[in-house]
């Protein structure tokens, strides 16, 4: 194995990846604009599950405590108020799931509309019912525990998804697409004429796609946590060192992609059945958290699931290396899988 060719190839593909404006501008402003939506989005408020619509109301902006409905249901916190003109309107848009519960905007009347079809509706159902009690002044059956620690955002609980996703997707098109379009160009035939090996040259583009997967990762965490001041409640260098392997097992992953293939549609199709399912199960945008147990059990095939997971234990709750050397290993395991395969399958030329 010669290192210097290794390194020239190393050049070679990021000398690529910073000359190519466009997709090095987005590679930097996906991540942000998504983090940056979140932030405006819910910012210093609180995140609202449930929408309740009110007629009727042309007010664009209802305050809970401004409605003329019960007071204890308008206090009631993470329920979204929203103006409906008539009766018929809020009926269409309950029928349609855009509102989760309707009430009427008079404080002499009890009446609400609800969909049965709708969890979110049940829930408010009760959560009205409730409040009507309680303004009768019957006592809250329930005994009220606090939980202790810090408070973490939504936003801080979401970055470590967003980075993460955009890791892989970064990984896979970035080495399983690219591959493939070079052997489709013939630019791998001429490369297999001269002393280049296999070896060195996926060496090469793992090598790449890690530097530049890393580099991208500070440049977008640097300029998010101007703006969002994300609390981190572990160590930097553990963060780092994480990112870092989970970084190797997504590129190996797509190594593994670009082993054979000249069709970029049907590389196309592949990396999007891969990655598509790691975007909704390894817990990007929501947790799985009561899922039935063989969708929990997919997720833990997938290394994005683990490298969130990790991150998360070190942001939010202050773990060390030691706490995620499960997520790490099968993370290392994945990647000399993968690798490995990728090699033993790759062809020049088919």
């Amino acid at each position: 194995m010669s290192f210097q060719r290794l390194w020239v190839i190393f050049k070679a593909r990021n000398r690529e990846y910073f000359r190519d404006r466009a997709a090095f501008g987005w590679n930097f402003l996906f991540p942000f604009l998504i983090i940056a939506g979140f932030g405006l989005i819910f910012g210093g408020k609180e995140l609202s599950e449930y929408k309740v619509g009110v007629f009727p109301l042309a007010t664009q902006s209802p305050a809970g405590e401004n409605l003329r409905i019960a007071a204890a249901f308008g206090e009631t916190r993470y329920l979204q108020f929203v103006p409906i003109a008539s009766l018929e309107e809020g009926l269409t848009k309950l029928n349609r799931h855009k509102i989760d519960f309707l009430v009427k905007n008079d404080p002499a009347s009890r009446d609400y509309w609800v969909n049965d079809a709708s969890p979110k509706g049940y829930m408010i159902e009760r959560l009205f019912n409730d409040s009507l009690r309680a303004s009768a002044g019957l006592p809250a059956p329930g005994r009220k525990n606090a939980i202790q620690g810090a408070r973490i955002r939504y936003i801080d609980w979401l970055f470590p998804g967003i980075l993460g996703m955009n890791m892989m997707f970064s990984a896979l098109w970035g080495v399983g697409y690219v591959v493939v379009r070079y052997r489709k160009n013939g630019v791998l035939k001429r490369l297999k004429a001269t002393p280049l090996t296999a070896l060195e040259y996926l060496g090469a583009q793992v090598l790449s796609r890690v530097f530049l997967l890393m580099f991208s990762l500070v440049v977008v965490w640097v300029g998010c946590d101007l703006i969002f001041h994300f609390q981190v409640a572990g160590r930097y260098l553990d963060l780092l060192l994480t990112f870092l392997v989970g970084g190797l097992s997504l590129t190996a992953v797509g190594v593994l992609m670009a082993s054979r293939g000249v069709s970029e549609e049907f590389t196309s199709g592949v990396l999007n059945f891969i990655t598509w399912p790691m975007m909704f199960l390894s817990e990007v945008w929501f947790s799985l958290e009561g899922s039935p147990r063989w969708v929990w059990g997919l997720a833990q095939v997938f290394p994005l699931t683990h490298l969130i997971s990790a991150v998360r234990k070190i942001m939010n709750d202050g773990a060390d290396l030691m706490a995620v050397r499960l997520e790490l290993a099968v993370m290392l395991a994945i990647s000399a899988v993968c690798l490995a395969l990728g090699a033993r399958l790759f062809s020049w030329n088919r």
